[in-house]
């Protein structure tokens, strides 16, 4: 199979999705290739990143692709698709390719499958995806390939180096953009990207109050990790939206993570239950976050934590 990723950047940095992407069709390529495209203007830098995962890298480069424009990006991936033929195309369900993925499926007249969080190629093509906020995972078979696929950030941060080829694919646009570029306009941006953190330490409904969250954010410091929380925390503004764990936050895979006061909801596991380590301190021994933990202590958080902290202040003297 061959799978093509589209990789994305901004502000001269590459976004990690693009490297999960690769990660996936390292996974599902078979005998086939993972191949890289990447568009804009002197991305170079990028494609060397990118080759380090990639059996190949495409760079389309123009002067005229130096600021994303949907029907510019659109325009280069279908003439490259239409000469290399790829199987499955990957983009990143971000902004930028929930903009532009349907577009190019539509254009290419193929199926697309949307923040899809699994990918099985046993039998056809069939991926998975959330429903209802996060209550119910479908499974989606294809009726055909090529198709189009927008992956959710944070699901496959791992998989092999590869050290592919870079190839200048030769295309460039055939029109001008309908839309012109006028400024960057920078979202604010959060103290920290907790899909990148290797330790996190969450809290929950257990934490009670917002000035509580100082105890874990203590915590989270002696630890070298970030603070992060479930649902209810975000809804009560203890804190900010980007730091939410689970289906309708984001999904997370550290060394270590520590659950303070979590009860541990379908839609909170779904988010975090791939970390390597997690310990949960809850005093009810029926939580279910104990199901999905390979540590569990039963007691109350604000006896817990603060011996823990102690603990490690001894430790690091």
């Amino acid at each position: 199979m061959k799978v093509f990723c589209v990789a994305e950047y901004r502000f001269d940095e590459l976004n990690p999705l693009s490297i999960e992407l690769l990660n996936l069709a390292n996974q599902i390529k078979g005998d086939g290739t993972a191949e890289a495209v990447v568009v804009g203007k002197n991305v170079g830098k990028y494609a060397e990143e990118l080759a380090k995962y990639a059996d190949k890298v495409w760079k389309v480069e123009d002067e005229g692709l130096e600021n994303y424009t949907p029907d510019l990006y659109v325009d280069v991936l279908l003439q490259l698709a239409e000469r290399e033929k790829p199987d499955l195309i990957l983009i990143g369900n971000t902004a930028q390719g929930g903009e532009f993925a349907p577009y190019l499926a539509a254009k290419m007249n193929v199926p697309i499958a949307t923040d899809v969080v699994a990918v099985d190629v046993s039998d056809g093509v069939k991926v998975s995806r959330y429903l209802m906020q996060g209550k119910l995972m479908v499974d989606l078979k294809l009726k055909s390939t090529p198709a189009v696929l927008t992956i959710r950030q944070g699901v496959f941060k791992e998989g092999p180096e590869v050290g592919g080829e870079i190839v200048d694919a030769g295309i460039k646009p055939s029109k001008e953009s309908r839309r012109k570029f006028i400024t960057f306009v920078e979202p604010e941006v959060g103290e920290v990207d907790i899909t990148q953190a290797d330790i996190i330490v969450s809290v929950g409904r257990g934490i009670e109050d917002a000035s509580n969250i100082e105890l874990a954010e203590e915590l989270a410091e002696l630890l070298g990790g970030v603070v992060a929380g479930s649902r209810p925390v975000i809804d009560n503004g203890w804190l900010p939206k980007d730091r939410q764990v689970g289906i309708s936050g984001k999904v997370v895979k550290p060394k270590l993570y520590l659950a303070l006061g979590i009860s541990g909801a379908f839609q909170h596991v779904m988010g975090m239950k791939d970390s390597e380590l997690i310990i949960a301190i809850n005093k009810d021994p029926e939580a279910p976050i104990f199901g999905v933990a390979h540590y569990g202590v039963v007691a109350d958080l604000f006896e817990v934590v603060p011996e823990l902290i102690e603990k490690l202040k001894e430790i690091k003297g």
